[in-house]
């Protein structure tokens, strides 16, 4: 009776159901620890009407730029990225609109959220002969302006530093202008 009783508790599953058990649970904490930071981010996002969210944020130089600094302009803010083949298609439109508008009172910043850092954005800036700020950004910033979903994002923040628009995906010169330009 006992060597039956080892040989089917060789042969049990009793392990491998504490080892799917300890799984399920681990799988459970990520849900809920998912579904905590969803909430978190969409309680912390950057809403229409609402002001927008400080950030401070190091451009090609290394000079830092902050949210605060700006005061008094309008912002566009874009978050995009190199690789991005829709972010690409909007940089000829920016620099248009940045060339016009910057002596205007308009800012826009390009807040890139290349994984790889500045020893791809540097060289992209360049090839792209981008003329308005580029700066750095991150996990940190995406999450503050949880409408980050995509990229590219735009943001358009009044002189006064809230949030008035925003808009998924490329934009054209016209759409550009049309977001801000009743804030001048």
């Amino acid at each position: 009776m006992n060597s039956y009783r080892n040989r089917c508790a060789e042969k049990s599953d009793a392990p491998r159901t504490i080892i799917i058990t300890i799984q399920m649970q681990s799988s459970m904490k990520s849900i809920v620890l998912t579904l905590a930071l969803l909430f978190a981010a969409t309680t912390l996002s950057a809403q229409v009407g609402e002001p927008a969210p400080a950030f401070s944020l190091k451009d090609k130089d290394g000079k830092e730029v902050t949210l605060a600094s700006l005061k008094g302009k309008v912002v566009v803010l874009n978050f995009w990225a190199t690789w991005c083949p829709p972010c690409r298609a909007e940089i000829p439109d920016f620099k248009r609109v940045y060339s016009a508008y910057k002596d205007k009172g308009v800012e826009i910043l390009g807040v890139s959220l290349d994984h790889k850092g500045w020893n791809v954005v540097k060289p992209f800036i360049k090839k792209w002969d981008i003329n308005y700020p580029v700066l750095l950004g991150g996990m940190e910033i995406a999450r503050d302006y949880g409408n980050v979903r995509s990229i590219p994002t735009t943001f358009i923040i009044d002189k006064n530093g809230k949030v008035v628009d925003s808009h998924v995906g490329a934009m054209k010169e016209d759409a550009l202008i049309k977001s801000f330009e009743k804030l001048l």
